[in-house]
């Protein structure tokens, strides 16, 4: 295991009264891909949303570069170098493409990822730079969502359901650009429900079952069996 960037500690999470995490532990080593698999409502979206401080953790629960990051706000949590794409993709309506992907710029951090480097890993993006981001389509939209994340300069990235709503082809197009995004020793945190994807692309995996870790493993060699078990709570 490499050595963390990233460990969450019985991690709780709530709205309002309910409860959707139940005491997650996980980590990511520096440069590594991790998976998180999971029905939908397992908690998986909860999970990178407490990690990036848009959820109140408590006290201990997120560590960051061996660093407390549990009480940060969003924007404190994006500036120590962690970037998300939201499930959703979630665009600016108003602004353009370019004006976007800027957006992402604002945290101000040195690294590679810049206009120029986001177009050459998505040329589509520098064709359609002054459209209306919304007036692109689905998988040029989570496109433009991932390059605002890489203008952060994260060593951390999360993509929350990056396939989510996409056609295959699409989908095949972004996974072939993920070498590209991760292989300058970024660590990432890939939320899919294509199991078949995840586990292609990552070194471990977790599954999360109604709020808490079912499964943990090298992807390379969980067994469909342990996942259907895990995925679906099956004795």
């Amino acid at each position: 295991m490499p050595d963390p960037i990233l460990q969450t500690r019985g991690l709780d999470a709530h709205y309002g009264d309910f409860q959707a995490l139940y005491g997650v532990d996980i980590e990511v080593g520096e440069g590594e891909v991790l998976a998180i698999i999971g029905a939908n409502g397992a908690g998986k979206t909860t999970l990178m949303r407490s990690i990036t401080g848009l959820l109140r953790n408590g006290p201990g629960q997120v560590a960051y570069h061996g660093q407390d990051i549990s009480r940060l706000r969003a924007d404190e949590v994006a500036a120590r170098g962690l970037a998300m794409v939201p499930e959703g993709r979630q665009l600016f309506p108003s602004l353009s493409v370019r004006e976007n992907l800027m957006i992402g710029a604002q945290v101000a951090r040195s690294g590679p990822w810049d206009l120029a480097a986001v177009y050459k890993l998505f040329p589509i993006l520098e064709e359609r730079k002054d459209q209306a981001s919304t007036s692109l389509s689905g998988g040029q939209q989570q496109m433009v969502a991932i390059g605002r994340a890489l203008m952060a300069n994260p060593d951390l990235i999360l993509f929350d359901e990056i396939s989510l709503g996409l056609a295959p082809i699409i989908i095949k197009d972004i996974y072939t650009a993920l070498p590209g995004i991760i292989g300058e020793g970024m660590s990432a945190i890939i939320v899919e429900q294509d199991i078949t994807k995840a586990l292609s692309v990552s070194r471990r995996v977790y599954c999360l079952q109604e709020g808490r870790i079912s499964l943990e493993g090298m992807s390379a060699s969980v067994s469909r069996e342990d996942i259907s078990r895990a995925y679906f709570g099956i004795e």
